[in-house]
């Protein structure tokens, strides 16, 4: 029997994703991650509070209202709002969640792990989203060298 993949590539091999995180104003990371998914083939739903209109894209208020069923979500927002989103997450089967650097805490893995999810904390998506460009890629290799030493 094969092994099963790590939640890391189960994540990078999700095609249809859900994004908590990307503003009105352009100027998130989040926007950041919008444009690098969409741009290397991924459709890319967008969830806000508020829903309505985001980056030019149709947004939705809750998990539970994505027009198109998701492989996967991208979180890049506050830790304190994290917990939450995940069990709306696993509320819309939504399994595999992408927990963007600075979104994670111990409250929130730990209860990701409580609902079964399949969690990837504490990493950039950039880092690891072919091909990786420009000071991501720099940082990838710089990582290479630590990870070595």
């Amino acid at each position: 029997m094969g092994e099963a993949a790590s939640p890391l590539a189960a994540f990078l091999a999700c095609r249809r994703i859900a994004l908590a995180g990307a503003s009105r104003g352009g100027r998130k990371f989040g926007d950041t991650l919008l444009r690098e998914l969409a741009a290397r083939g991924r459709e890319v739903q967008i969830v806000h509070p508020a829903g309505g209109m985001v980056a030019g894209r149709p947004a939705v208020a809750r998990l539970a209202d994505l027009p198109k069923p998701v492989d996967g979500l991208v979180v890049c927002l506050p830790p304190g709002v994290v917990p939450g989103l995940l069990e709306e997450a696993a509320a819309a089967g939504i399994r595999r969640i992408w927990l963007q650097q600075g979104s994670s805490s111990l409250v929130a893995v730990a209860r990701g792990r409580e609902l079964d999810l399949e969690l990837v904390a504490g990493e950039c998506l950039l880092l690891h989203l072919e091909p990786v460009k420009g000071i991501h890629a720099i940082h990838r290799w710089l990582r290479s060298l630590w990870r070595r030493a």
